[in-house]
């Protein structure tokens, strides 16, 4: 703007904005006075500052320091006291930046996030209680089902007619007997549901020597491995949109997970199924896939751009709410399958291409409990 005033003292106004491409309305409003805001009057029925002092003394005393504005005019009201409305009180306030909330409150402690690690099958179950449909309009049949996080094998489920903690109770009593737990060895991490809070289970718990926690009020992300599970099993095609009787509910259960711990291949764990990961054939199993995978790429290199194929490693560690200082999960996975691609290159260097892969022992057949 300082070289079109410049410019316009010599030339004119019209030929120096023309050269700049400077619109003329711009250069004459930039050279236009400036207004002074008139400030707006009092108006005649307002308070006097003296009355507004006398209000906000009110406001700030001891007797009202901690009530809304509505209540103090209501109080002083009771008390044959009028100073002004209460949205007056209000004003008053937004004028001086107190306009907040006044009442005391109970501050409640900040939820702790459950930070729970497991490395290992047994460590960490995760378990929860969802509601299946039942033949009616409100009425429901209800799945209580028991996770291992770090193999995602059900180690436990039961479908009965109503939530209750005596059942919870039987269930996680005979899933760690079935599977050995010793005490001080497990952590079972559950939302927040009267039956997980029970005192009733929290005596059991505490008897087998195993650690509880529960996830934040309102955050369904602290459970994610049972919510998980839970639209697997109600995504099947089998999965009707109501069951008929607990008989009906209970079949289904006794095809659906069996066929979940022996059969499906879960992404989570490298395509292995859950009883692979928990019985410990993993690391066999993913071997003898990387041997097959050498012997292809040796075969036709070209086909794979000179890169040995390797299959998806198992998580070496499993985590509910990492801590924000780990390094970052898809770094870690890189390192591994970098190791595991080095180790298998190596190996394949003296290995013939008609070599066999190593054999894998039979699945084990395990039982899940079921109660009802």
């Amino acid at each position: 703007m300082s070289s079109a005033v410049a410019l316009a003292e010599r030339v004119g106004v019209r030929v120096a904005c023309t050269a700049l491409a400077l619109p003329r309305p711009t250069y004459y409003r930039h050279h236009r006075p400036k207004r002074t805001q008139r400030q707006r009057p009092r108006p005649p029925l307002a308070l006097s500052a003296d009355e507004e002092q006398t209000v906000l003394e009110v406001l700030h005393s001891e007797r009202f320091v901690d009530q809304s504005p509505i209540e103090v005019y209501a109080t002083l009201l009771d008390e044959d006291v009028y100073h002004c409305s209460a949205r007056t009180m209000y004003r008053i306030l937004d004028r001086r930046g107190e306009l907040q909330e006044r009442r005391r409150q109970l501050a409640r402690p900040e939820a702790v996030k459950p930070e729970l690690l497991a490395t290992a099958p047994n460590q960490v179950w995760s378990w929860d209680i969802t509601k299946l449909l039942g033949p009616a309009k409100w009425t429901y049949f209800y799945l209580y089902v028991l996770l291992d996080i770090f193999s995602r094998y059900v180690v436990g489920w039961l479908i009965a007619e109503r939530e209750s903690a005596g059942l919870a109770r039987r269930l996680i009593a005979q899933s760690c007997a079935q599977q050995g737990i010793e005490p001080n060895q497990l952590t079972v991490h559950s939302d927040r549901g009267p039956s997980m809070t029970s005192k009733l289970l929290a005596q059991l718990l505490a008897d087998l020597g195993i650690t509880k926690t529960h996830s934040r009020p309102y955050t369904s992300d602290d459970n994610p491995f049972s919510e998980a599970l839970f639209k697997t099993t109600k995504y099947r095609p089998e999965f009707p949109d109501r069951f008929g009787s607990l008989a009906e509910a209970l079949s289904f259960g006794r095809v659906f997970f069996p066929w979940y711990n022996t059969e499906h291949r879960h992404s989570g764990i490298g395509f292995l199924t859950p009883e692979m990961v928990h019985y410990g054939q993993a690391e066999a199993i993913v071997a003898a896939r990387a041997a097959t995978l050498q012997r292809a790429f040796l075969l036709h290199p070209e086909r794979f751009k000179g890169r040995v194929p390797m299959p998806r490693p198992v998580p070496r560690e499993v985590w509910i709410n990492p801590p924000k200082l780990l390094l970052a999960p898809a770094t870690v996975e890189t390192e591994r399958i970098s190791a595991t691609q080095s180790h298998a290159t190596q190996e394949g260097k003296g290995m013939d291409s008609t070599e066999t892969a190593p054999k894998i022992a039979p699945s084990r057949t395990t039982t899940t409990t079921t109660l009802h």
